[in-house]
């Protein structure tokens, strides 16, 4: 039902804004509650905390000064945690607040523990050291095949992404499923992950302190998979794993080599689906990006 307060054709406006703030990552209110702002005289969300008019008024004998209030003791949390709940409040939940170097030493270690794929995601599901963790829903290790010719590195996860569990399943997910098909691929020919394994708060890019500390496990995936050929999506992705600078624009296309491990794997760093959604042009790059990985899957084959 249409409030009376709102003309009907204003609707249409209100949903695609909602649907951009849904792509955002606004995915909740602030307050339990609505607000009643016909109630407060007039005044509109934006002029809460506008300056108001201030009557003169009769000067009134001082009055006698309030006893202070006791002050309220609040245990201070314990060394190397924060506590971000405000007083009264559930205990959220805590993680180490290691400096990045610290935290991607014991990643270093907790990842080279894992001899499978499963254990490394039970290692990272235990692992703390990444700040990434305290605000995601889910961790998101991989989908596809544990042991693909090809891998797929991505950005981080979104949104819906957060919510499943599994990597790329959005709107670029199935883009990117379309691509992979154009050359005779499926889920079960790949294996699809990110550069950091937790989503974003607001699905920002992941900062170099939060790629630094999820890069050992990510080394070990790829030391694990084994793949014959690596394939990048997007400029962070490029930046993270190959150490391209000057924008995806002018790495993609080109072949790199990444050495994990001992081994040397041939890498291609593309555009991502994300933006190939918004810039539907540069599909075509894509497509020459997709051939020619297509032709070194191929050749590595008959080695």
């Amino acid at each position: 039902m249409v409030p009376a307060m709102i003309d009907a054709e204003d609707w249409p406006g209100m949903a695609t804004l909602l649907a951009w703030w849904r792509e955002m990552g606004v995915d909740g209110a602030l307050d339990e509650s609505g607000t009643d702002w016909l109630a407060r005289e007039g005044a509109v969300p934006g002029q809460a905390f506008a300056l108001q008019k201030v009557e003169p008024q009769k000067a009134e004998p001082p009055a006698a000064s309030p006893r202070p209030a006791p002050a309220v003791q609040r245990s201070a949390p314990a060394p190397g945690r924060f506590d971000a709940s405000p007083a009264g409040d559930a205990a959220p939940r805590r993680f180490p607040t290691a400096p990045p170097d610290a935290a991607a030493l014991s990643a270093r270690q907790a990842a080279r523990g894992a001899a499978t794929l499963d254990a490394l995601r039970a290692v990272l599901e235990r692992f703390d050291g990444c700040a990434l963790k305290a605000t995601a829903k889910s961790l998101c290790f991989y989908r596809g095949r544990p042991d693909a010719r090809l891998m797929i590195v991505g950005e981080a996860p979104g949104r819906e992404e957060d919510l499943a569990g599994k990597p790329f399943v959005g709107r670029a997910g199935q883009l990117l499923d379309k691509m992979l098909a154009a050359i005779g691929l499926g889920e079960d020919d790949v294996h699809i992950t990110n550069v950091v394994y937790w989503r974003p708060p607001g699905n920002r890019t992941p900062t170099p302190q939060e790629v630094q500390v999820c890069r050992p496990f990510l080394e070990r995936q790829i030391e694990l998979v084994a793949p014959d050929v690596i394939m990048t999506l997007g400029g962070p992705a490029a930046t993270a794993l190959l150490g391209i600078e000057g924008g995806i624009m002018r790495a993609r296309g080109r072949w790199r080599e990444l050495e994990v491990a001992g081994r040397k794997v041939p890498a291609m760093p593309t555009l991502h689906p994300a933006y190939l959604l918004r810039t539907p042009i540069g599909k075509r790059l894509a497509w020459r990006d997709l051939l020619a990985i297509q032709e070194r899957l191929l050749g590595s084959r008959g080695k």
